[in-house]
């Protein structure tokens, strides 16, 4: 083994720390709509960006959440099914579907959406408000330096 594998230790690493306490967390609140609405952390997703943003494209769907596009296909599919998207043709962009909410999908994200927000709030509490504070901070400046924040 050489210095360069003796000196790097997976566990310090930041970007696998990151993944691991975003992984954590996500877990966490996973639980509460999977049992609730036996969706995935796709649809989850794909649901909040549209509760959020409102109707847009799988494309956009995409590049906001940074989620591959088959599974953002495969979430937008089983939200169709189960009555809480609705499709509608681009008049931009022939090629490409509107999603929205339906009502129900609506009624679904405000009652996640209140889920998310005491989620949160339990978080912020464990780690204290300043801490809480700062790593808001941090996260975001990593975000802003990150080379692939300029490309999305």
């Amino acid at each position: 083994m050489n210095d360069v594998t003796n000196d790097f230790d997976l566990e310090q690493f930041l970007p696998y720390l990151l993944n691991q306490a975003a992984e954590a967390t996500s877990h966490s609140f996973e639980k509460e709509y999977r049992d609730r609405y036996g969706f995935t952390r796709t649809q989850w997703r794909v649901l909040a960006n549209l509760g959020k943003f409102g109707a847009m494209t799988a494309r956009d769907i995409c590049a906001i959440g940074h989620i591959e596009k088959t599974k953002v296909s495969r979430a937008v599919a089983a939200l169709e099914t189960t009555g809480m998207l609705h499709r509608s043709p681009s008049e931009r962009d022939r090629r490409a579907e509107v999603l929205s909410l339906t009502e129900k999908g609506l009624g679904v994200f405000a009652e996640l959406g209140s889920m998310a927000v005491s989620f949160d709030r339990q978080l912020r509490d464990m780690l204290g408000s300043d801490q809480a504070g700062q790593l808001q901070a941090l996260l975001r400046r990593l975000m802003a330096l990150s080379p692939s924040s300029s490309q999305s």
